[in-house]
């Protein structure tokens, strides 16, 4: 690999990471608007069609096992956005990325079972601890709710990885992902339904452009990334999503973190690159 093909390759991965965190920070100006299912059908609404167009997949030649793991990674794609925009309507989306990433970081950990990455777990928790405020706020303060949202939203992340892998071994291309959007916007279309009456056209444009910026753009430039940098390389650069979402948050929304919020996102941001450096593949994580 050049110099240049290497630096491309870095600077595809950040655009993605950069794009899913700013999609979900635009996001979350539409819950309060639409609701945080009226969200996520919407998103996934334009992200299914822009997907079946650009895949065009086949649902012929496919073994029942491998439709259990697309169903699989469908229902993951639902339930995980459903439950982080559930999040996003009540604490900092810096906040909650960080805690959903305690998901993907005890999947590595269980996988790996090496004694740095149970370090690095530790590390992760405290850094949990210290974002949470629990240490420096009354627990009346703390919003739990949000909280238990975001953490429900790492286990489902950390299902849609396993669904993932093994979707993208059954399915060519981009036809796996696409099922898999069709599948969880049937899933979430019963309890985003309500939220019809409330779509303007400018939710609906919000929408696109964070159908755009959280599914397609991503997971193309990932895809492209892929192809020309280590998969280790490629998962400590992920580890950068804590801290751009934070950065998301006050741009987009005007939210700021307290200082040892900052320290606890940057404990979990470096247990996610030491237990990132050290696997050996990473599969795509652009489910948020």
């Amino acid at each position: 690999m050049t110099k240049s093909s290497d630096t491309t390759a870095l600077l595809l991965v950040l655009g993605a990471v950069v794009s899913v965190q700013f999609g979900g920070a635009f996001a979350a100006t539409l819950i309060p608007v639409i609701g945080a299912a009226g969200t996520v059908l919407l998103r996934l609404l334009f992200g299914a069609l822009l997907l079946l167009v650009l895949a065009r997949p086949r649902l012929r030649g496919h073994r029942r096992g491998d439709w259990v793991h697309v169903v699989a990674l469908g229902v993951s794609i639902g339930v995980m956005n459903l439950l982080f925009y559930q999040s996003l309507a009540r604490i900092p989306i810096g906040v909650a990325v960080t805690v959903e990433f305690i998901g993907p970081l005890l999947l590595s950990t269980v996988l790996a079972r090496r004694a740095i990455d149970y370090a690095a777990i530790v590390a992760a928790a405290l850094g949990v601890v210290l974002i949470s405020q629990v240490l420096t706020r009354s627990w009346a303060e703390i919003s739990w709710v949000g909280l238990a949202f975001a953490l429900g939203a790492g286990v489902a992340w950390a299902v849609y990885i396993l669904a993932s892998a093994r979707t993208g071994a059954a399915f060519p291309g981009l036809d796996g992902l696409a099922i898999g959007m069709l599948i969880a916007l049937v899933v979430i279309a019963p309890l985003g339904v309500t939220s019809l009456p409330r779509w303007t056209w400018a939710a609906a444009a919000v929408g696109l452009l964070v159908a755009l910026m959280s599914s397609v753009i991503p997971y193309s430039l990932e895809m492209l990334a892929l192809r020309r940098l280590d998969a280790r390389i490629f998962g400590v650069l992920l580890s950068l999503e804590p801290a751009v979402a934070a950065l998301a948050g006050l741009l987009v929304l005007g939210q700021r973190l307290a200082p040892p919020q900052v320290l606890g996102m940057a404990l979990v941001v470096l247990a996610s690159a030491l237990i990132s450096g050290r696997r050996r593949a990473t599969p795509s994580v652009v489910g948020d």
